[in-house]
């Protein structure tokens, strides 16, 4: 149980840590999501109820991912890196 919280608190540690690049923010989320699957299944397991949530879970993080990815492709092919501060909507 205390791994679980370890990992969720690194991958949002991670996340604040790097807000400069696109692409780090991306794997630190995606670390957060994956411990909150891990932490939900082993719920349901402990429960005995069924994984037909976790299915919904994963798929729903799954289409976050490939959004994530989307983004950073185009902000790439726009703006040729994946800094943060070069992707301003104010200019």
């Amino acid at each position: 149980m205390y791994l679980l919280i370890f990992m969720f608190m690194s991958g949002a540690l991670g996340f604040i840590m790097n807000r400069k690049h696109l692409l780090l923010m991306l794997l630190s989320l995606e670390f957060i999501i994956i411990s909150l699957y891990l932490n939900m299944f082993m719920y349901l397991s402990m429960m005995n109820y069924e994984f037909f949530f976790s299915m919904i879970f994963l798929t729903v993080s799954v289409c976050e991912g490939v959004l994530g990815l989307s983004i950073l492709i185009m902000m790439v092919r726009v703006h040729g890196n994946d800094f943060i501060l070069t992707f301003s909507s104010l200019w």
